[in-house]
């Protein structure tokens, strides 16, 4: 069983797991704010993961960069896509770990990307958790230390919770634009939400319509930061971050799955962006790229 790294914080505690680096526990009091899993068992739905060098898909398991054709390794058979990076599933160390120190806890865990076939780059990555009385936030740094450009991506894979029926919760996500897909679930059409069923500018209940889409078009608060919220019978929880950094966000009912909460997953680029390019960022030797989110009751 990986190691696991328990937070604490006033009224949060969190519970972080070597395994993947995962978020596996969030919880205000009794309640949890996020789906978790067993400590010794398999992550299910990529609950609490990270992913990196990419989020949700690469289309067909290829992509083309800098002149060259790649192809990685099928990990979503069912759509020949590969899914969500090269972490997800892999053990990080944990190098630094606070379980409370002055009102807060915090980890640090790192793991290299090595060349694997597909992706023949060499990227160090950490991410340092801290939690506060307002909640939990999540920094997550790649350097490319390798000897060529790479392309990359990132973003966070929690599941929210507000409740045990997910078709109850209240949404809003504040996003002015939603990203079609087609039956494989790779992009079709950037549409303005006011003309879809994905229109969650304004609070209101999920209902029974499935969602498994990315938004854009993200408006922050006046503090600069961007939040998806849910409600429900158990109260509400949301996730924060700058939408300069993360300008997209996948949110997922998981309808089919059999899985608890929502997915709400910021994203530094959109799905199937390695070959598009939309928001691509491309680390050149010696580039970093940072991003960070914050899970909070609310």
């Amino acid at each position: 069983m990986s190691r696991q790294f328990t937070l604490r914080s006033g009224a949060l505690s969190a519970e972080i797991t070597e395994r993947a680096a995962a978020l596996r526990v969030l919880r205000r009091g009794e309640r949890d704010l996020v789906a978790s899993w067993p400590a010794d068992g398999p992550i299910p739905c990529y609950s609490g993961t990270l992913l990196a060098p990419w989020p949700n898909r690469v289309g067909g398991a290829r992509y083309s960069f800098a002149g060259r054709t790649h192809r990685l390794p099928v990990n979503e058979e069912d759509r020949g896509n590969a899914l969500h990076g090269l972490v997800a599933e892999v053990d990080w160390e944990a190098v630094e770990w606070s379980e409370e120190r002055d009102g807060q806890g915090s980890v640090r865990l790192t793991h290299t990307i090595t060349p694997v076939p597909g992706y023949p780059f060499t990227l160090a990555l950490q991410v340092l958790y801290t939690l506060t009385p307002e909640g939990l936030t999540t920094t997550l740094t790649a350097e490319n230390i390798g000897r060529e450009a790479a392309p990359y991506g990132a973003g966070p894979h929690p599941w929210l919770l507000a409740g045990p029926v997910v078709e109850d919760y209240e949404l809003h996500v504040p996003a002015d634009r939603v990203l079609l897909v087609d039956d494989l679930l790779l992009p079709r059409s950037l549409e303005e939400v006011a003309a879809t069923p994905y229109d969650f500018r304004t609070s209101r209940v999920i209902g029974a319509t499935p969602v498994d889409h990315a938004f854009t078009g993200l408006v922050p608060d006046g503090d600069g930061l961007v939040r998806v919220r849910v409600r429900g019978p158990e109260g509400g929880v949301e996730i924060a971050w700058e939408a300069a950094a993360m300008p997209w966000a996948q949110v997922c009912t998981g309808t089919g799955l059999g899985y608890a909460g929502l997915a709400v997953e910021p994203m530094s680029c959109p799905p199937d962006a390695y070959n598009s390019g939309t928001d691509l960022i491309v680390l050149q030797p010696g580039d970093k790229a940072e991003h960070s989110w914050t899970i909070s009751p609310c």
